[in-house]
Parts: structure tokens; C-alpha cells; sequence
């Protein structure tokens, strides 16, 4: 019979964590390093190390961190119930002495879960909660239990005397006892004993009943004088309230256990809530559409998204506002912004920082460090539209800068600024990926109520301690439903069929139930896992209830939803047109969105009065002088306005560009300081005549030649103030042409997200690492035949180099396998079970069970060498 075998021939219970985790399969140890990939980096050496490594504090938590609330109830029962406590035992706390059918249905996929990550191990008859997980939702007073329960009898007496607990015996109607731990074991057999203690509380005053139903859901602790009431000494004389500290009172668990029926909490939640309809109207209060309605709505906000992005790259192509000292933009720039845009502050925040995302604008690394719009914002802005928004939406789903925390304060109270530091959460990608998701569990077309999604995360993530309404989740969630329907993802509250696509998730069915939990499938048995199958952890690759499905990981698979996202948009975008309506009042009307080299133009020889579905836009003096100074001519803008213009070109206008182009350029500036000349020495003339020009402090070089003490850029700027159309020339004197897109910074890469955490590994690595974990493991348990003492667990085996070239030599003759401590170049030791094939020149050639391959080892390296035992 094998040691690991009970005299029935069933499997022996696991001794400890490692020995749990010995018995499970490869599937299993890879779901378990999927679920907790903090544990594979780096690789453990063997199963031991893992299971110690999976019982570390800052392990622990975060995967308590990753529980929905029904397992993390489950975990917080077992660390209030015996250790080891059986299956029916948990059940009983969770469903209570009356039972819950829903609770006994949802148990045994909240234990598959706690199993899967090594929070729970043993079978169902002896079910342990690692120990630093019972250290963390255990009672106490310092920190106490989610359940609201105290200590047990037996805790809190274990500072009384004997005496005193032979007291609270005898009150309670209990025969004496020799000692203070059985006196103390008979009153935990009384309180969990249910007719006796029944009978115990009937003859309690109505009072005492009155102070026990007031501890009863916690806290458990209470306050009493130095000399109590009746009813309170009534209930101290029989230990159903224990004293911890002078003045202090507990409420024993087992006493509460019996007042709440069982129950270890007020309210178990089984069931995620279900993510509701907001109804007949949206979340806005506008009625719900079709999925068509949906689509078109999501579609024009789509556009709106594209515009207003471009319009904040225009206001910033010329060298946008200055770097804060400490990053980002000041409070005074951002009010600048949200003016020019049109928008809220906390809207052109998430403006701002959506671009910045998506690498099309960045700081220009100067001495006077600004932002300005990136090279690859001329590549963007050359794509289709609808690849476009694609962009921009993946940058913000998998963008970790949260737009939201803007004009917040950090933990240090500085304000948090546009583009600067401080704003990355590393849980805002997954948050928004939930959020989507749970919108695309609705029906098409349907907007949820925002408060039903912020219930249903608060069950899939409870938080830890007290509750807080306003946590980062759900301001996360909240955010996401907003930025959602300004980009153009969602359409009336509901998601759009193109951002399913980015998102990645399936078309919906007609009839979905969100909130159904499914049993976990069926699982045909392994060797080493005998345990029942409802009960036993969910398989590989199955995600755990509450848990967020992952998004496209792989780049590939982002670009390709990205690209099914743009398919699904661009028939719903307008078709950018040719042409614009000229009318007589020097405007222009684009009736729709423009061509790029027409909307490029236009934008540089007239400006922008009014948006909407229609663009009006304004000829001026100074803006046909801007697209003169571009390097265009009169009649190249006559020519221009003729081909794209569906209406006569009006006469005002014509006039307005021959008028300005008559004066552009008569007279010329160049740097001398800085210098004015003219052929019209009477222009010059009217100029010096002229109070206005004080401030340029002009003087006559010659007579068509006036000198400046102001640098060429303010003497442009003066003489346009008073009236004139100037132009500058080179030291050729030719005349400079200057183009409003000449402001560049250098090639910058987009933010990196900030990951939460280790990243979860592929299948190749998990793969990879289970073997490695396998082969460490068979090196460090296989049975050895070691002369003289073995060696402690862990260290590796010591002998003289004459024993170990004789003892390699001998396993190359007989073929048989070796166990060997090994010391690479790097100085890392580790244990590896080898068949050695050739010996010579210093070395060891081998097969190496622990790397599946052959490899060579330098003799001096080896440590020390043993034989394998026999079986």
C-alpha cells in the first residue's frame, strides 16, 4: 500500500497545500497560474515553492481582491468555521439552519473557485482556508469580520480563570469540569447545541434578548459599568456575553451563530444582480430606439468625436499651450481649451487626454516645452474616417490616464492636471471592458440603468472593508458610460453594433438572461482528483463567476475588432463632400463634412463661424491675407472658390480677395534689427505720420527704406494692427511664405498602460511553466539512495568530485537515472534529475528530465550526485 493511500485504497487526504496541489492535473495548475499570475513570475522551481508563494500576504490579497462577492462570502464562512471544516458545515453556515436552495446551488462554483486559485484546499470533508487567508477575514478586534461575528468561546476565555469559567458552568446549568479548556468545551457544546440553548435564552429577560439582538449582526463588541444592570449580569454569569477588556463585552460566535439561525451572514448574495433596462427612456430621458436608431445615433456622435478632436489638433498645430513645470497643462489652458471647443472643462479634460492616448499630441521636449500636435498626426489625418474613430476608440478602451481624476488631489493634496502625472489607474481598462460587456449582454438597442451596472461590478469586486459609495470603480463605471456616449461607442445610453465589434463581443441574441449562472460543466475524473464533480474546480480556461471576460490580448486581435469596427461605422458616417455654398455675405456653407484638401484650404482662407450638421464659415481681410502668406495668389483663390463652390462666386467676395491681394505684400519686412521698405515712398510717408506707430520706433533709412528697433515678428504684427497687409522676406528678399501646419514635435510614441499586476500569461507560457514546475518537482521528491545523511529539504546533495565522476560513470553503464545539485554560470543552484549518456573531457552529456532535453554539464559545476531509489 502506498503512503499516499488510505487502507481502503482510496487517495489520502493532503497534508498541506503542496501535497493539494501535487494531486491536480496540468489543467488545473495552469488555470490556477492564469487565475494568479503574480505566481508565475518568475517560475517556481517545484510545487513546494509554489504553494509557498501562493500563501504570501501580498499573494493573498490580491487574489481576494479578484473574488465576486459570493465566493469572497464563502471564504469569510470557512474563516469563521472550524479548521478543517466539512462541506455540510459550510453549507450550513452559507444557507443557514433553514436552508436556501439558491445558496446550495451557487456553493459548490464558489468553492470550484476558491480551489482553483489555492484559497481552499482538501476534500470536501476537510476543507482548509490557507492560513494567511484566515489570518485576513478572521475576527478581531482590531480588524473585524465582514460576517460581524466575535471570537469563539474558546478564544475568548483563554485568558480567564479557572475559577471564573467554572462560574459561568455552573450558572449555565453545566456539571463542573477538572479543567478550564473542557469547561470551556462544554459551553461551546451547549451554544451550538439548538434545543438546549433554546431553552437557555427562554428563561433570559425580555432586556438581555433586547441587548443580544442589538450584537447580534455586529459589531459584537459592547460597552458596561463596572457595576451592570440585572439583565446584563444575567447574561455575563452565563457566558453569553464574555468580558475581553475592563469595561468591554463580546458576543461569543457561537451564541450569535444560534440567534441568526446559522447563518455566518445578515444577506448572502448567491446571484449577481442582473443588469437592468433603463426603461421606456434612456438614461437621458430620450425614448429608446431600434438598433438601427442606436447605430445612427452612436454613428453621428462618431463624427462629432472626429471633429472636435481635429478642431483641439487645429487650435494646437501652431504650437500649443506651455508644459507646467511639473506636468500638464495649467487650470487657465485647459479654460482656454473647453472655450475653443465649445465644451465643458471635465469634457475637453477627457478631449485632451483621448488625443494624447492616441499619440497625436505631445510635448515637443524644448527649452520652452509646449505641446503641439505629433508627426503622426498628419499620417491620422489622411486615413479614412472611419478608421479614424477606430483609432481613437481603442486608444481610449485600453487607455489606463483617466480623464476623470482631472482637478482631483492626489494622495500628497496637489491638484491633478490635464496631461500630467498622477492620473494612471491601472484597473480602467478592465473597468470600461465591463461595462461594454455588460451592455452587450442586454438586448440591441437597450440602455441599461446606470445604478444596476454599478451594483452588478460592486458584487463582481466587493470592496474590501466598509462600504464606500463612491469608490474608483464606480466612478470608473460612471465615467465609462459618459466618455462612451461621447465617443460614439454607445447611442442613447445603449452599445452600437460597431463598438460590439471593438469590443469583440458576440451579436446579441433575442432572448439573453445576463444574470444566469450556469453549474460548472461536468469534468470526466483524473488520477489524483477524486473529488466530487460539482464540487471539484472549474476547468481550465473557464472563467470564475464575477470574473471580467478578457479582451483581445493578442495585438493581432485588437487591430482585427478595430478594423471589423470600422467596417460596421463607415457606411453610417457621412460622405465628405466636394463643394461648399458661397453667398453674399462673404460666408461660406458646407453643408457637410468636407474632402481633406478642400476642408484644409478653406480652413486657412476663411474662419469658422458656426458648427453643426452644417459649417458656416466667415471670409475676412485677415483671413485671405492668411492664405496669402500661405503662398497662394489671387487668382489661385479665384480659381479655388470657382471649382468647389455650387453657387456663383459673389461679387463682395471677389472684390474682398482683389482688394487684400493689391495691398498684401506692398510693403516688406526684413530683419535689421528689423527693417519696413516700400516703392511707394508715400506709403512710408502715411506710415511715420501715423501716432499709432510710436510704439514700432520707425526711422527713415531711406526713401523707401524705415528701420525698426522692434524684431520682424512685432513689426508685422504692428503694422497689420494699423491697417496694413505686410509680408515678410528673407535675406534674399524673397518673400516668406509661412504655413499654419509648420508646428511639429518630434516623433513620440503613445503612453504606455499602466498594468495592474502581472500580465496573464499565454498558453505557450503556461505551458512552458507547468512543465518546468512538473520537472522541479520530480527532482526535489524523487526517492534518492544517498550515502551517509540526506540532505535537509531544499539543499542540495554534497559529494566529493572522485564519488561523483564514479557514480556518473556507473549510471552511463547501467542506464539508470540520477539526482544532482547543479550550479550554473550565474551562481543559481537548483536540483535536476538527469540520465547521463557520456562522460569525457571534463563533462557530462544527459538526458534532463527537469528541461526534457539533452544537455552537457561541466563535472566541476555538479555539486553532488545520489541514485534514484528503486521505486
Amino acid at each position: 500500500m502506498s503512503s499516499d493511500e488510505k487502507p481502503d485504497g482510496r487517495p489520502a487526504a493532503p497534508r498541506s497545500l503542496a501535497e493539494a496541489l501535487r494531486a491536480r492535473d496540468d489543467a488545473s495548475l495552469a488555470a490556477l497560474l492564469r487565475a494568479r499570475p503574480d505566481l508565475i513570475t518568475p517560475v517556481p522551481t517545484d510545487l513546494t515553492q509554489l504553494a509557498t508563494r501562493a500563501g504570501t500576504r501580498a499573494s493573498v490579497v490580491r487574489a481576494l481582491e479578484r473574488l465576486d462577492r459570493f465566493a469572497l462570502q464563502t471564504a469569510e464562512a470557512l474563516a469563521v468555521a472550524g479548521d478543517p471544516a466539512s462541506y455540510d458545515e459550510l453549507l450550513g453556515l452559507m444557507a443557514g439552519d433553514d436552508g436556501d436552495a439558491t445558496v446550495a446551488a451557487a456553493l459548490p462554483r464558489a468553492v470550484a473557485t476558491l480551489r482553483e486559485q489555492a484559497l481552499v484546499w482538501g476534500g470536501d470533508d476537510r476543507l482548509r482556508l490557507v492560513r494567511t487567508a484566515r489570518e485576513l477575514l478572521s475576527p478581531s478586534p482590531q480588524h473585524p469580520s465582514p460576517t460581524g461575528l466575535g471570537p469563539t468561546v474558546q478564544e475568548a476565555t483563554a485568558g480567564m480563570s479557572p475559577g471564573r469559567i467554572q462560574e459561568l458552568v455552573a450558572a449555565a446549568g453545566l456539571p463542573s469540569t477538572h479543567d478550564a479548556v473542557s469547561a470551556a468545551a462544554a459551553l461551546t457544546a451547549l451554544f451550538t447545541d439548538r434545543e438546549r440553548m433554546a431553552k437557555l435564552l427562554g428563561q433570559a429577560p425580555a432586556e438581555a434578548r433586547e441587548v443580544l439582538s442589538r450584537l447580534v449582526w455586529g459589531p459584537p463588541y459592547g460597552q458596561v459599568t463596572a457595576d451592570p444592570a440585572a439583565h446584563l449580569r444575567w447574561l455575563l454569569d452565563r457566558g453569553l456575553l464574555l468580558p475581553t477588556a475592563p469595561g468591554t463585552v463580546v458576543l461569543p460566535r457561537e451564541v450569535a451563530l444560534h440567534l441568526r439561525g446559522g447563518r455566518a451572514h445578515r444577506e448572502t448574495e448567491p446571484v449577481p444582480p442582473p443588469v437592468e433596462p433603463a426603461g421606456p427612456t434612456g438614461p437621458t430621458g430620450t425614448q429608446q430606439g431600434s438598433p438601427q436608431v442606436v447605430d445612427a445615433t452612436a454613428a453621428g456622435q462618431a463624427y462629432t468625436a472626429l471633429a472636435t478632436v481635429e478642431e483641439l489638433l487645429k487650435d494646437w498645430d501652431e504650437g500649443g499651450p506651455a508644459v507646467l513645470r511639473a506636468g500638464g497643462l495649467s487650470v487657465r489652458d485647459l479654460k482656454r481649451t473647453a472655450v475653443a471647443l465649445d465644451v465643458s472643462e471635465p469634457v475637453a479634460a477627457f478631449w485632451v487626454e483621448l488625443a494624447y492616448a492616441a499619440g497625436l499630441i505631445a510635448s515637443d521636449g524644448e527649452a520652452d516645452e509646449r505641446y503641439a500636435a505629433t508627426p503622426a498626426h498628419d499620417e491620422w489625418r489622411e486615413r479614412p474616417a472611419a478608421d479614424r474613430w477606430a483609432d481613437l476608440a481603442g486608444a481610449w478602451l485600453t487607455a489606463t490616464r483617466t480623464a476623470g481624476l482631472v482637478g482631483g488631489r492626489d494622495a500628497k493634496d496637489r491638484t491633478l492636471a490635464a496631461l500630467g502625472p498622477g492620473l494612471d489607474r491601472s484597473v480602467a481598462p478592465e473597468v470600461r471592458r465591463r461595462v461594454l460587456a455588460l451592455l452587450a449582454a442586454l438586448p440591441a438597442g437597450t440602455s441599461p440603468d446606470p445604478e444596476s451596472v454599478l451594483a452588478r461590478l460592486r458584487w463582481e469586486r466587493p470592496l474590501r472593508g466598509p462600504q464606500q459609495e463612491d469608490d474608483l470603480r464606480s466612478r470608473l463605471a460612471r465615467w465609462t458610460l459618459q466618455e462612451a456616449e461621447l465617443l460614439g461607442v454607445t447611442g442613447r445610453g445603449a452599445l452600437s453594433s460597431h463598438g460590439r465589434a471593438l469590443l469583440g463581443a458576440p451579436e446579441p441574441h433575442a432572448a439573453h438572461d445576463a444574470a444566469r449562472i450556469q453549474s460548472p460543466p461536468d469534468v470526466p475524473d483524473t488520477p489524483g482528483d477524486k473529488l466530487p464533480v460539482h464540487h471539484r474546480a472549474a476547468p481550465a480556461g473557464a472563467p470564475a463567476a464575477g470574473t471580467v471576460p478578457p479582451g483581445p490580448a493578442d495585438p493581432q486581435a485588437r487591430t482585427a475588432a478595430r478594423a471589423a469596427a470600422a467596417r460596421l461605422l463607415a457606411p453610417l458616417l457621412p460622405e465628405p463632400l466636394d463643394h461648399v455654398l458661397l453667398q453674399a455675405d462673404l460666408t461660406a456653407v458646407a453643408p457637410g463634412p468636407l474632402q481633406r484638401p478642400l476642408a484644409d484650404v478653406l480652413d486657412v482662407l476663411a474662419d469658422v463661424e458656426s458648427k453643426g450638421g452644417a459649417t458656416v464659415y466667415r471670409f475676412t481681410p485677415a483671413s485671405v491675407r492668411r492664405a496669402l502668406d500661405a503662398g497662394r495668389s489671387a487668382s489661385d483663390l479665384h480659381a479655388f472658390l470657382a471649382a468647389h463652390s455650387r453657387t456663383p462666386v459673389p461679387q463682395p467676395l471677389a472684390y474682398l480677395i482683389d482688394d487684400v491681394a493689391r495691398r498684401h505684400g506692398h510693403l516688406r519686412v526684413g530683419a535689421a534689427s528689423a527693417y519696413v521698405r516700400c516703392d511707394d515712398d508715400a506709403v512710408l510717408n502715411e506710415i511715420l505720420a501715423d501716432k499709432r506707430s510710436t510704439a514700432l520706433r520707425l526711422r527713415r533709412l531711406a526713401p523707401t527704406v524705415l528701420a525698426a528697433q522692434a524684431d520682424p515678428a512685432a513689426l508685422l504684427e504692428g503694422l497689420r494692427a494699423l491697417g496694413y497687409a505686410p509680408a515678410a522676406e528673407s535675406a534674399e528678399g524673397d518673400v516668406v511664405i509661412t504655413r499654419a501646419d509648420a508646428r511639429r514635435t518630434p516623433p513620440r510614441t503613445p503612453p504606455e498602460p499602466v498594468p495592474e499586476g502581472p500580465p496573464v500569461p499565454d498558453a505557450t507560457l503556461l505551458a512552458a511553466a507547468v512543465r518546468a514546475i512538473r520537472a522541479g518537482d520530480l527532482a526535489s521528491t524523487a526517492p534518492r539512495k544517498t550515502p551517509g545523511t540526506p540532505p535537509a529539504p531544499g539543499e542540495l546533495p554534497r559529494t566529493s568530485p572522485a564519488e561523483t565522476l564514479a557514480t556518473v560513470q556507473a549510471a552511463v553503464l547501467t542506464g539508470e537515472a540520477l539526482w544532482i545539485g547543479y550550479v550554473n554560470a550565474e551562481g543559481a543552484a537548483s536540483q535536476r534529475v538527469i540520465a547521463p549518456v557520456r562522460v569525457e573531457g571534463g563533462f557530462v552529456t544527459a538526458y534532463d528530465h527537469t528541461a526534457d532535453e539533452v544537455r552537457t554539464y561541466p563535472l566541476h559545476r555538479i555539486t553532488g550526485v545520489a541514485e534514484l531509489a528503486d521505486d
